[in-house]
Formats: structure tokens, C-alpha cells, sequence
């Protein structure tokens, strides 16, 4: 079967595109490290990248692609305005602009904002991945977590984004690790299990501190020096600490057996799966690759690259 169009999720430090057919099954994909920071550096940009990576799975040069994520962003390709919450998720896909002064037929997805003096927050690529999700996720309200270097959390109405919250959870995990004092502690190689004690010990110590972790994080370098705490547990630790105060803070309005929509993939879903539950939570588990695929076909058939 022959390609109908290339769709791409391109984030800050990663890129991957897929080639779709006519009823979006998948016919190749390729994965590589050249998200925004690469990209804008090389010479030929954006395009130069896409058009190796699509002339090294042979896509015909007529054909159309669409792009979700941070090819759209100020510092990317070329900005794909933000559409302010709240708005139909379905409305966000069909506003993908096109990128002007090239052969092909491109188009990117813009993310989305909220314009609040209180809480102000953007969001770009999960926009898509929600589309993508609609189908699981249904009529009615529903609150979304999509964890990541920047955690997302939607309120969903009726295929309506109506707000959402940043957290950067992953980021912090990422600078706490291995650029202060608590570096000492860590192991590059070491990441957390979802099924350490550790971690759920953790966990629950910050869920029920309300999010104030400060006072604690120093306990990880303490631990290193006086009880010899291993590279593995500190991970654990620092996960369940981050990841407590995370969801203490975004399950507000939500009561012991309320489902949250869980959008992740690899590790990170099992670790917030394990949270979630901890947190008393039902979590309906939505496959965030497959929810990206999904909401990117959907676009270019909004859009028109697909009939």
C-alpha cells in the first residue's frame, strides 16, 4: 500500500515520523535525536531534516505532511499560534498552518494557552496526543495526566480543553539529579521502579505533606554520607518525592475513586500508574504513542491532506 502522508511529532530533543496510509495504519517510521535544539542549528533547519528522514524511507516528494509538538514554537520552523482555552480540540487540529516557500505541502499543529494573570500556561504537541485520545476518554468531563519532562494536567469537557497545569516534574528530576549537591547520590544508569517500597514510601510521605518536599530533598545527600543510600534508592526516592507533590497538588477536586486518564508510555506509565493508584485513584491507561498516531492522522484529515 502506498503512503497518503507523513505525519511527525517533533519535540525539543527528539523527532519521529511515521508514514500513514490512506485509513492511517502505520508503513515505516523512523526515531532520532534531532528535535528543535538540533534542528534549528543545522544547516538547511527544519526542512533539511524532515526531507532526509523522509527521502530515507523513500516518500514520494509530492508527498504531504503534517507536524505536531515544537516545530510549531516561536524558536522553531515557524510559529503556529497558540489557540487560548477553552476550545474544541477538533478546532485546534483544523487551525494547523502551512509552512510557506517549500516544494511540499506541510502543515503544523498549533498548541495551546491559557491566558489566566493567576496561572498562565502553554501547552505544545499534548494537544494532539489529547485529540487522539478523545475516543477513549468519551463524553463528559474528564481530568487527564500526561507526564513527561513537563507534566500536563487537562480538564477535559466534551472534547473541550477547558484548562490545564504544568508541572515540571521530569525537569526537576533531571537538574536535582545531577547538577546540585545531590548529584553525589545518583547514578546515571539508575532509574526509578515502580515497584520499589522505596518509591511508594515516598510517594505517600509528600501526598500527605501537601507537596512541601523542600525539607526533604537534602535528606538524599544525608542518606549518601550517613546509611550509605545506593544510587537505585535514591532514584526511587527522589521519583516518589517529585511525583508526590505533583499529584498532591494537581488531584485537587478529585475524590478517593475518581478516574484519571493516564497518557504515557514506557516508564513513566508505569511509575504514575503505581502513584495514581497509591493516590486512590482509578487510572484508565491510554497509550500515549498510539494517542499521537491517532490524533496526528486526525489532523491531516481535518486539514485535507487525507480524503
Amino acid at each position: 500500500m502506498s503512503a497518503a502522508v507523513a505525519v511527525v511529532d517533533w519535540g525539543t530533543s527528539s523527532f519521529r515520523v511515521w508514514l500513514l496510509d490512506a485509513a492511517g495504519n502505520v508503513l515505516a517510521e523512523r526515531r532520532s535525536g534531532e528535535g528543535m535544539l538540533t534542528a534549528s542549528k543545522v544547516p538547511g533547519g527544519f526542512s533539511a531534516v524532515l526531507e532526509a528522514s523522509l527521502d530515507a524511507m523513500q516518500a514520494e516528494k509530492k508527498l504531504p505532511a503534517i507536524i505536531c509538538g515544537m516545530a510549531g514554537a516561536r524558536t522553531g520552523w515557524i510559529e503556529a499560534p497558540y489557540v487560548d482555552v477553552p476550545a474544541a480540540l477538533s478546532d485546534v487540529l483544523g487551525g494547523a498552518i502551512k509552512v510557506p516557500s517549500i516544494a511540499r505541502d506541510v502543515r503544523i499543529v498549533p498548541g495551546m494557552a491559557q491566558r489566566q494573570q493567576g496561572s498562565p500556561d502553554v501547552m505544545r504537541g499534548e494537544e494532539t496526543q489529547l485529540a487522539g485520545a478523545a475516543a477513549e476518554l468519551g463524553e463528559g468531563r474528564h481530568q487527564v495526566c500526561m507526564p513527561g519532562t513537563h507534566s500536563k494536567w487537562v480538564n477535559v469537557v466534551d472534547g473541550q480543553v477547558a484548562g490545564f497545569s504544568t508541572f515540571m516534574t521530569g525537569e526537576l528530576y533531571s537538574v536535582l539529579s545531577k547538577n546540585t549537591t545531590l548529584a553525589a547520590s545518583f547514578d546515571a544508569e539508575q532509574r526509578a521502579s515502580a515497584e520499589s517500597p522505596v518509591f511508594e514510601d515516598a510517594f505517600l510521605a509528600e501526598l500527605g505533606a501537601g507537596g512541601d518536599f523542600g525539607a526533604k530533598l537534602f535528606g538524599l545527600r544525608a542518606g549518601k554520607l550517613l546509611f550509605d543510600l545506593q544510587p537505585q534508592d535514591a532514584a526511587n526516592r527522589l521519583s516518589g518525592l517529585l511525583i508526590g507533590a505533583e499529584v498532591a497538588s494537581a488531584r485537587a477536586g478529585l475524590g478517593s475513586g475518581d478516574t484519571v486518564a493516564l497518557v504515557a508510555s514506557g516508564a513513566l506509565r508505569e511509575l504514575y500508574a503505581a502513584a495514581l493508584r497509591l493516590a486512590g485513584l482509578v487510572v484508565n491507561e491510554i497509550d500515549a504513542d498510539e494517542a499521537v498516531l491517532k490524533g496526528l492522522y486526525a489532523a491531516a484529515r481535518r486539514n485535507g491532506l487525507v480524503g
